[in-house]
């Protein structure tokens, strides 16, 4: 009898340790699912100073007028930037971005909250300013670029930032940079180093574009085209990208190419036949290229100004 107690007991206890170990074990297992599950998060602070809880992959995303960025790291949106409810959307994306739902540029409230995003990037402060941020920040985390990120570059290392993505945006940047250097070699084979300008014609209005953004970026930068002395002297003024410029300043343009984006077809040949143009050097010597406003020409971003350089080299580099 007493070794069949000794026995007993001896089995009890081992039964007893043997549950602490499990009960011990699936505290150790949940206390890793939770580290797992807690790392996986990401706080991020956004330009004004918010700090923004982040899933590790979001897969509902809505941030208007990010979309090339998005677009170069493989990312698509949930819906898409637009203005006049969809009638004018950024038409070069649209291979990637076809059956995209779009989204006022200003983003109604409903309207975000009709696509269930699990995070919302907003390119600029004034679009979230006053209490919009927290009712934005009620649909889904919001983060809010600052004007620190207005160089396409910066944009697409932030929006990288932002989705964990920083790797493939810095391949997005190397591919570029081999792209345009590339096609800076092939200008001046073919062509020298010849003087260039992009001009906007909205009605017969020419606005001209700033050295130091979108399409001046490209050109003067990343191709090495020279600046024409006007550009440089309405850059230096430029409140915004693209300058109005009157005809009687325009004659003074030193370019030897010119890049027109159309905004109104019918104004075009008004505008560039007339006699008081008929002396700069583009148009005399007819090295003068036209787009419509659907083409890349007003945006920019590795996708957009990949464009702008295939239409360059296509024009003058053939």
């Amino acid at each position: 009898m007493t070794n069949f107690f000794k026995k007993n007991t001896f089995f009890t206890g081992i039964l007893i340790f043997s549950m602490l170990l499990a009960a011990c074990g699936n505290q150790s297992s949940s206390s890793v699912d939770k580290a797992k599950v807690d790392h996986s998060n990401r706080v991020l602070t956004d330009s004004l100073g918010h700090e923004v809880t982040l899933s590790e992959s979001p897969q509902r995303i809505i941030a208007p007028y990010l979309e090339d960025h998005l677009v170069a790291l493989g990312i698509k949106p949930v819906a898409q930037w637009s203005v006049k409810g969809g009638s004018s959307i950024q038409d070069y994306l649209q291979e990637s971005l076809k059956h995209i739902p779009t989204i006022e540029f200003d983003l109604p409230f409903e309207a975000v909250t009709s696509f269930n995003p699990d995070l919302i990037v907003i390119g600029s402060s004034e679009i979230a300013e006053g209490e919009k941020y927290e009712q934005y920040r009620k649909i889904a985390p919001t983060y809010i670029m600052g004007a620190e990120d207005n160089n396409w570059r910066n944009k697409l290392m932030k929006v990288g930032e932002i989705l964990d993505q920083t790797d493939k945006a810095k391949k997005v940047l190397t591919d570029y940079d081999q792209f345009a250097k590339k096609a800076k070699e092939d200008i001046h084979n073919k062509v020298g180093n010849p003087s260039a300008t992009v001009i906007w014609n909205i009605n017969n209005t020419i606005y001209m574009v700033s050295d130091k953004a979108s399409s001046g970026i490209v050109l003067y930068e990343d191709l090495g085209l020279k600046t024409p002395s006007l550009v440089k002297e309405i850059s230096a003024s430029a409140a915004g990208d693209w300058s109005q410029v009157s005809l009687e300043k325009f004659v003074q343009i030193d370019a030897d190419y010119l890049f027109v984006i159309n905004s109104d077809r019918t104004g075009n040949s008004t505008l560039l036949n007339d006699p008081l143009l008929a002396n700069i050097p583009a148009i005399k010597n007819g090295y003068v290229y036209e787009f419509d406003q659907s083409s890349s020409w007003l945006y920019s971003g590795a996708i957009a100004n990949r464009q702008i350089i295939e239409n360059v080299l296509d024009s003058i580099a053939k």
